[in-house]
């Protein structure tokens, strides 16, 4: 026997952005129902780094972070718990003289924006920092970025769409959809479901590209997966979340005195799992000490991946289908969705509600793709005509 729930909005994906707009669109009074195949929060949105940094994010994409700043400013009040959040600043380091000056051009290019940018070198930097390495020259500092525990803020946002009313079904796979001329129609099969809605977010992370086919929506997303490592609980000595200049590891120390890392690459086990190289390790354990000299004789004791969906150019889709009108799609977050996931969320409970955002998303276009191989193809010189043989009168 099918049980049948008919919505205002369906949701596919219970990670931060998905359970966000859940939250956002009860909160506009809409019904929501939202379907997860495993747990809310248990994919990339549970497992990445935990940094809730605005620094060093491409310029489109700052107007969606400065919103989401001021969603983590509320963060306790708006979904029951901390998370763990602090402003704690984010570091960027540089490593040569190049690399400061692309973090001053970046100052200079955000400086619109209100992050609070400065440059740190020097004997500033010893003075402020002793415990960094001689690797690092200087960097860039904005002290508002911080840090939070993925794995408690992300489910908390779809217990708090729960608690505002929303239905959100964990364990329950999306086995078909389809579109009946005025709704779209989820089926679950093992959960003996059908939800019916007239519009449908497609927040699947990773796996969102073949529910976009499926609507005419073909897009080159691919899998990525992180390295994670964690050490043991060290004396507290780092007070910043650090990332690198032009890519390289990123570390933060939480209050019990554990050093999380990252960076690399892991591998996929299957479509679902995902594990950590052991050269990936290695490489974050140089650099970490290089950077990071404390950690020279710090034990790990875990490692681990996940699954993240990345577009060629790392940027997000979100908007709106150009083909199939009321399905909207929010994915594609590079590894970097943490942060701007709540206000992805709102955007996408704006875009249901009104067909518009109140925060420019012309960057994260879904289109741009196919309109960026248009205009390639319009630009290419036309190919040389063959010569035609000549006849010769004998």
């Amino acid at each position: 026997m099918t049980r049948r729930i008919d919505c205002d909005v369906a949701i596919v994906g219970g990670g931060i952005v998905g359970a966000s707009a859940a939250l956002a669109l009860r909160r506009m009074g809409r019904q929501v129902v939202l379907l997860e195949r495993d747990l809310c929060g248990s994919r990339s949105s549970g497992v990445n780094f935990g940094g809730v940094r605005r620094q060093g994010r491409p310029i489109s994409q700052l107007p969606l972070a400065q919103r989401a700043h001021r969603i983590w400013g509320e963060l306790a009040r708006t979904i029951g718990t901390d998370g763990e959040y602090v402003r704690s600043g984010h570091f960027k380091i540089a490593r040569s003289e190049a690399d400061l000056a692309a973090l001053e051009h970046y100052r200079a290019q955000t400086r619109d924006f209100d992050l609070g940018l400065e440059m740190i070198s020097g004997a500033r930097l010893r003075e402020r920092s002793s415990w960094l390495g001689a690797k690092a020259l200087g960097g860039s500092f904005c002290p508002e970025d911080g840090q939070a525990n993925p794995r408690l803020v992300s489910p908390a946002f779809a217990r708090a769409a729960e608690r505002a009313g929303a239905q959100v079904l964990e364990r329950t796979r999306l086995d078909e959809a389809a579109h009946d001329g005025q709704r779209f129609v989820l089926r679950s099969i093992a959960a003996g479901l059908e939800v019916r809605a007239p519009v449908l977010l497609n927040c699947a992370g990773a796996w969102a590209g073949p529910l976009a086919a499926q609507f005419g929506d073909a897009l080159p997303l691919r899998a990525g997966h992180p390295a994670m490592a964690v050490t043991e609980p060290l004396p507290v000595f780092m007070d910043w979340s650090l990332g690198v200049e032009g890519g390289g590891i990123y570390c933060r120390q939480v209050a019990r005195g554990n050093v999380v890392m990252g960076g690399g690459a892991g591998f996929a086990l299957d479509d679902e799992r995902a594990r950590v190289e052991r050269d990936s390790i290695d490489g974050i354990s140089r650099q970490a000490i290089e950077l990071l000299p404390a950690l020279r004789h710090a034990h790990i004791i875990r490692t681990w991946s996940g699954t993240e969906g990345y577009l060629p150019d790392r940027q997000p889709v979100l908007g709106e289908s150009p083909r199939r009108p009321g399905l909207i799609h929010g994915f594609g977050f590079a590894g970097a969705g943490f942060q701007i996931g709540p206000a992805a969320g709102e955007v996408l409970a704006e875009l249901a509600c009104h067909g518009r955002s109140s925060t420019p998303i012309e960057a994260f276009a879904v289109d741009r793709f196919e309109r960026e191989a248009e205009a390639l193809a319009a630009n290419a010189p036309n190919p040389s005509p063959r010569p035609q043989p000549t006849c010769v009168a004998r």
